[in-house]
């Protein structure tokens, strides 16, 4: 019989598997899985594709299915370690041997992704893909979500005070990047400014996901440049009770974490509930973190956050599938760096979200339809920006999303189906410093996706049409007076409240209508058992995001002023209605992938090429103008001690478009030197430019990073050190970042209590307490990196 490989050449050594029982009906599929020097394997995972089921072989390494029909089927098979194993098996009444199966040494960790309908790991797609999970999650797990990835190659964290930071891939983050929770929209307000933070919380994951480049078959134009999915198991999959718990406490800011998760079931019903705390005071830093004030306390101002949320889960189990509802509550405040306008009045920003989600699968037993994914959440989401005990600005986002994926059974060697996607959002600010007015969003989106094996080749196909409109009622174009610092110009002249005067302000309403098309295609080539190669091509349009083209305000989080593309510069300085048509934001994305899967030595090395038409990027003017900011200083804040002619100005920033080319490349080597000894090295760049010249502003600079993990017995010991390059390539009124070098390292003792495996650990940041300063953050010359930070905490599982 002739055996079926998926495209990474997966070791197999097994025949094909043929078993029998008296009844054709009633079979019984049965085997072992062994490693290459025939020792069974405990707890590895058993699939039957087409079926969905799965089990885990036992401590001989025996697994068994039963009641499986006659007929052909593709295993699945993996375990922590090694490489993953697709073998073709037959189940027949005539034969009843069961069959041995070998898996083989993986020296990089071989996941699979939740992101997606189909079947996918971070060795088998021709599209690159990250997770982080496992020990590896809790061990580099922060406060932020972009500042928990920043390790993976590709991606690195635009810091903002280390209260808030999005995740950037290959220097693309806010609207390019989506963050999903369990394949759905988080549907924070995240993506419009870095000041605001990721309403997701890594401690009670499972596992993050990173796809790199374009992923917009599966998620939509908003995800032009790459998804972050945070998996849970808030809708549960299995009634085994499990769980873990962590409490840990932080020098550098005195932080305090207590953290749980747990399953459990009775028969068919399935329960989840998860819960966090965390509170810590404004960090420590090795120097004075304003650049322009060095003998100023070595603390970052208004960087203290309280966070705490819970998530109750429950789910019906049954042969065909499962279907499930949760709900969450995430609650954080947390200080705003940089947002200050003198005195000692503290501002903060006071975040609450409300998180329903309905997740279900069914798998169907006819001859066409092999199963339906189904993803349904409604988000109320809110946070105020408070100073002095008073409310200065609101901003929520209400959101309704779902996905249905119908999955066809194998046709003419094809695997795949075909996505529905709905999503409407309803973003509305107000306030002072509401620099972006209300509007609404719908989508609706098809997908196809297909793939097919051509013997050692896989052929990844894939296109998706949405329909996308932008409402909003109310845009405003106030009179702003906006100069230069040389300028002669009365303060008190110009010293109102664009938004509040009738006659400064224009007000009139938007109505856009979009259609983003993506196609995609993939191959990937299988050299041998321990080598693969992969092409991506894709071809992916975007529609521009509310705040890309409506803003027009102070933005203080960010220290700027914001002026969307809807809006254009006249030649007399004067702010006015653009004449220039909005047009899609449309990327034409190449990745190279080569990948060794299987040995004591693998490494995944890509390359890509992205030009982006359109591309909307802030550049500054060279204009400053005044924030509008009602706020009583006092005497002292218009003293000597700091309060010049122009501290209530804003630079001002205008939305732009152009053509722009972003390429570079990540790569990855893991080399599993002995049974207790392992090494990891990793690299990345990437160049975004404009394309007639010029530097994109607050690009990532080159990292070179390097990890050891020594294990003996119950203790465990990890180093990493990462570089970060000095970033010169810069564009106008950018400054150079110089660079710096970060140590890292952690032990952990395990010990065994019964049923609970406890573990204790010890961490260390910034061990040599370099000063860093991140060059993606808006916040580089007044909020640095912490310094020096030791952590002490406790890890359970159960």
């Amino acid at each position: 019989m002739k055996l079926s490989r998926l495209a990474l050449g997966l070791s197999l050594s097994a025949p094909a598997l043929l078993l029998a029982s008296p009844s054709a009906l009633a079979q019984t599929l049965s085997g072992t899985v062994t490693n290459a020097a025939g020792k069974p394997l405990a707890n590895a995972t058993v699939e039957i594709e087409a079926l969905k089921r799965v089990t885990s072989t036992n401590e001989l390494g025996e697994f068994t299915f039963s009641n499986v029909k006659e007929g052909d089927y593709t295993l699945h098979i993996f375990a922590s370690g090694f490489a993953h194993l697709h073998e073709h098996a037959q189940v027949q009444s005539d034969n009843a041997e069961g069959a041995n199966f070998v898996l083989a040494r993986s020296a990089i960790e071989v996941i699979d992704v939740h992101a997606t309908p189909m079947h996918l790991s971070v060795m088998e797609s021709a599209t690159p893909v990250s997770v982080l999970s496992g020990e590896t999650l809790r061990r580099q797990q922060a406060a932020t979500l972009g500042d928990t990835l920043e390790k993976l190659p590709g991606v690195q964290s635009n810091f903002h005070g280390n209260v808030a930071s999005t995740p950037i891939i290959r220097g693309l983050s806010g609207p390019r990047v989506l963050i999903t929770q369990n394949g759905l929209d988080v549907s924070d307000v995240s993506r419009v400014g870095p000041d605001h933070a990721v309403a997701s919380e890594a401690s009670t994951a499972k596992q993050i996901e990173v796809l790199r480049g374009p992923a917009t078959l599966f998620f939509g134009s908003g995800a032009i440049g790459g998804v972050v999915n945070v998996v849970d198991q808030r809708v549960p999959t299995s009634t085994e009770t499990r769980g873990e718990f962590v409490l840990e406490t932080q020098t550098v800011n005195d932080q305090k974490l207590g953290t749980f998760n747990v399953t459990t079931g009775v028969d068919n019903i399935a329960f989840y509930a998860d819960g966090f705390y965390r509170d810590s005071n404004d960090y420590e830093t090795p120097v004075a973190p304003d650049i322009d004030d060095p003998d100023g306390a070595h603390v970052v101002e208004n960087s203290n956050e309280e966070s705490n949320g819970f998530t109750l889960g429950t789910s019906y189990l049954f042969d065909q599938g499962y279907v499930g509802v949760a709900v969450e509550r995430f609650e954080r405040e947390y200080g705003v760096p940089g947002h200050s306008h003198g005195g000692d009045t503290s501002v903060f920003a006071d975040l609450e979200q409300t998180k329903y989600q309905l997740l279900g699968e069914y798998n169907f037993t006819n001859d066409f339809l092999q199963s339906v994914h189904f993803r349904a959440g409604y988000t109320d989401y809110e946070h105020a920006e408070v100073e002095g005990g008073l409310v200065g600005t609101t901003f929520s986002n209400e959101t309704e999303e779902l996905r249905v994926e119908l999955l066809h059974k194998p046709m003419a060697g094809w695997r795949g189906g075909i996505s529905l996607h709905y999503k409407g959002s309803d973003v509305f600010a107000q306030g002072e410093e509401a620099f972006t007015p209300p509007s609404e969003m719908e989508m609706f989106a098809v997908a196809l996706m297909e793939e097919r094996h051509f013997g050692d080749f896989l052929v990844q196909l894939g296109a998706r049409a949405e329909s996308v409109t932008l409402d909003a009622s109310s845009v405003l174009l106030p009179e702003l007076d906006a100069h230069e610092h040389d300028d002669e110009h009365d303060h008190d002249e110009h010293a109102h409240d664009e938004h509040e005067g009738s006659e400064f302000v224009r007000q009139f309403a938007v109505d856009q209508e979009f259609t983003p098309i993506s196609l995609s295609a993939g191959v990937v080539y299988t050299i041998n058992e321990s080598y693969n190669v992969g092409v991506s091509l894709s071809r992916s349009e975007r529609a521009p995001s509310a705040s890309e083209l409506l803003s027009f305000g102070p933005h203080i989080g960010t220290r700027t002023y914001e002026i969307g593309a809807l809006f254009d510069l006249s030649e007399e300085g004067e702010f006015v209605l653009s004449q220039t048509a909005i047009d899609l934001e449309t990327a034409n994305n190449i990745d190279l992938t080569f990948r060794k899967t299987q040995g004591d030595v693998g490494f995944v090395f890509n390359a890509f090429y992205n030009q982006v038409d359109n591309y909307y990027f802030q550049e500054e003017t060279g204009l400053f103008a005044e924030s509008g900011h009602d706020h009583d200083h006092g005497e002292e804040g218009h003293g000597e001690e700091g309060h010049d002619e122009h501290s209530d100005e804003l630079p001002v920033y205008l939305f732009g478009s152009a053509d722009a080319v972003l390429h570079g490349f990540e790569l990855q080597v893991a080399w599993q030197t002995t049974d207790n000894l392992k090494l990891d090295f990793f690299a990345d760049y990437v160049k975004a430019r404009l394309k007639d010249g010029g530097a994109l502003p607050r690009t990532s600079p080159m990292r070179v990073g390097s990890h050891v993990a020594y294990t003996l017995d119950n203790i465990r010991a990890d180093l990493d050190i990462t570089y970060f390059a000095k970033q010169d390539d810069i564009s106008t009124f950018e400054t150079e970042t110089d660079g710096y070098t970060l140590v890292d390292a952690s032990i952990t003792y395990d010990i065994p209590l019964g049923d609970i495996d406890l573990s204790v650990y010890l961490s260390g940041e910034n061990l040599t307490d370099e000063e860093a300063r991140v060059h993606t953050s808006f916040l580089k010359d007044i909020a640095p990196r912490p310094g020096r930070n030791f952590a002490f905490g406790v890890r359970g599982y159960f």
